[in-house]
């Protein structure tokens, strides 16, 4: 498997397809959620407009950095619909390093909870985290994970997020600000890491397993899914929500 791994990686076009991969099942999902709450009365149209122009250049981008950039675009038109979907609460700018208000702390925590989700679920394969095809694989970070969790951060991420500030799970008292920062405090995160475990929990019918599965055990069905195209034994299809 680590011969397989890496040679897609050092083979420009095989690498390629499969960023390409990662990048059009985030950029699906992303879409599914706002097709949701467009169905729900927020205006979604010009947004998601925009998104399917992005998505239509993700077959023709021709390197890496190129289809990075459109999922920064794609990424950055999502979270314009932040807004319009979260009641009390601004998103702004996304900030990172630190995050500077509730909406950007909880997508930063949530997103390093699917990120460790994401390497939990390919330790319990033969796959290799260091070695990713759409972000820069290094030593010191499981890049792999980061691919992957493109993928599930709309569906397992950004729902629970929507869910707990509409529903006034999480509110303002939840936070703290210091040092030209927000953070999630420790009763926040105890709602936050709860929620999440237990979308994680959820399942659905999966449509070629014919059977129950948990968002859980998706991830590790992607991994394995990765590993077969890796082997040359099935194409590799991202994960993309059907309901």
């Amino acid at each position: 498997m680590l011969l397989a791994q890496t040679s897609h990686y050092q083979n420009k076009k095989k690498r390629l397809i499969i960023a390409r991969k990662f990048i059009e099942g985030a950029a699906y999902n992303m879409l599914k959620n706002l097709q949701y709450y467009n169905r729900r009365g927020k205006d979604m149209e010009t947004l998601m407009a925009l998104i399917g122009k992005y998505t239509e250049n993700i077959s023709q981008a021709a390197a890496v950095d190129e289809l990075m950039g459109l999922e920064g675009n794609i990424r950055q038109t999502y979270y314009e619909a932040f807004n319009l979907i979260i009641n009390d609460f601004e998103m702004g700018s996304r900030t990172k390093q630190p995050p500077q208000n509730e909406v950007n702390a909880l997508i930063s925590f949530g997103n390093m909870m699917c990120y460790t989700s994401c390497l939990r679920a390919i330790h319990q394969t033969q796959l290799n985290p260091t070695i990713s095809y759409l972000h820069a694989p290094g030593v010191r970070r499981f890049s792999l994970a980061l691919d992957m969790a493109e993928i599930f951060k709309p569906i397992i991420v950004d729902r629970v997020i929507f869910k707990v500030l509409n529903k006034k799970e999480i509110q303002e008292k939840h936070f703290d600000r210091r040092l030209n920062k927000c953070v999630l405090n420790e009763s926040g995160k105890k709602i936050f890491v709860k929620e999440i475990d237990e979308r994680l929990g959820e399942t659905i019918q999966h449509r070629s397993l014919k059977r129950k599965v948990s968002y859980k055990h998706l991830l590790r069905l992607e991994c394995y899914k990765l590993a077969k195209h890796l082997l040359d034994m099935e194409e590799y299809k991202p994960f993309k929500m059907y309901w």
